[in-house]
Parts: C-alpha cells; sequence; structure tokens
C-alpha cells in the first residue's frame, strides 16, 4: 500500500498541477491567465484573470502538496474547493456523466483527495518524514469544508461584481462568450479541462 499511495498521490497531485499551468502560464495547450480569464467571465466569476489566478494557483499549489505528501488536508481543501466550484459552474446542470459534460470525473477527484486526507499521505510522504502526518476522518471531513466554503466564497464575489466594460459593450456578455453566453467553440471543448 504504501508505493500505490505516494503513486495515487503522485498521478493525481501532478495532473492537478498539469492543470493549474494551463492556466497560470498556458502550458500543456491551455489558455493561460487571459484565455481562462474570459471562459470565467463567461460563468460570473468576475473578475476573469483574478478567478483564474487563484483557480490555477490553488490546482499548481494543492497538486504539488498532495503530490508531495505535504501539509495534506491545505492541498485538498485547495483542490476541493476547485472541483467544488467546477461542479457548480460548469458541470451540474449536464448530469452526472462526463460523456454528456457532467460532474463524474471532479466527483471522483473530490472523493480521491477526500481518501488521501482520510488515510493520510502514507509513509513515502513529506509529512511522514517530519512526523506531521495530518489524517483521518475529521481532516477529511474539515478540508471538503474548507474547500465548500471557499467556493461558496469565489461563487459569491463573482456575482457580486459588475460585468466588464468589454462584456457590457458585447451586449452584457463576457468577453468570448458567443451569443448564447457560453465559451466560444475552442473554449468550450476545453473548458471541462479547464473547469476541472
Amino acid at each position: 500500500m504504501q508505493l500505490g499511495l505516494a503513486l495515487l498521490r503522485a498521478i493525481v497531485g501532478g495532473l492537478f498541477m498539469g492543470h493549474g499551468l494551463q492556466k497560470l502560464t498556458g502550458w500543456f495547450g491551455g489558455h493561460g491567465l487571459k484565455g481562462t480569464g474570459q471562459f470565467f467571465e463567461a460563468l460570473d466569476l468576475r473578475p476573469g484573470v483574478a478567478h483564474a489566478a487563484a483557480a490555477g494557483a490553488a490546482e499548481t499549489g494543492g497538486g504539488a502538496l498532495i503530490a508531495a505528501g505535504l501539509a495534506t488536508p491545505l492541498g485538498a481543501a485547495a483542490l476541493s474547493g476547485t472541483m467544488i466550484t467546477a461542479i457548480r459552474k460548469v458541470h451540474a446542470p449536464k448530469g452526472v456523466w462526463a460523456s454528456d459534460g457532467g460532474y463524474e470525473y471532479n466527483l471522483v477527484l473530490l472523493a480521491i483527495v477526500f481518501a488521501i486526507t482520510d488515510l493520510g499521505p502514507g509513509p513515502l510522504s513529506l509529512d511522514a518524514a517530519r512526523g506531521r502526518e495530518r489524517k483521518g476522518l475529521g481532516w477529511a471531513l474539515a478540508q471538503l469544508a474548507a474547500g465548500a466554503i471557499g467556493s461558496a466564497a469565489a461563487v459569491a464575489i463573482g456575482a457580486r461584481r459588475a460585468p466588464s466594460a468589454a462584456a457590457e459593450q458585447a451586449g452584457g456578455q463576457a468577453p468570448g462568450a458567443g451569443a448564447d453566453g457560453t465559451a466560444p467553440p475552442r473554449q468550450t471543448a476545453t473548458a471541462d479541462a479547464e473547469a476541472a
């Protein structure tokens, strides 16, 4: 189990880091802060660039912490917050299944970071090496609650912000949004990956 848990942390944490860097830098086929910010504006997460930077930092930093097995509940809370927001703002209306754009994938990731926090990062981790492994149901529930609170705050802040000047000039739509207020085809195709 030691190696399995370390591999799980490395893969999930590393993929989250990749998602975050897509948002922050445009690496790995991402749109960077500007493109992701436009997509977030279309989701009423304003200002879009600030929300993109926060989501990118949460995924990159949270992924790194999970991969290293360092401050596991903190890393898990950051990742849970981004997944809960992705479900709320993008995937929930589409149902459960990923094949329909639903929240199946995000829910699996929430379950994984919950389980890692409950079990602890394991002996092949920086937390264990430092003798500061925080684990158990209490920590797992606390990180999930912190993620939910962070998501609620991000959505509330975004909803209170007035539409940007560019959005108002486009008839109340966010920059880069289509006539129906959704992201243009290139962004829609990658919206699930960006929101995840």
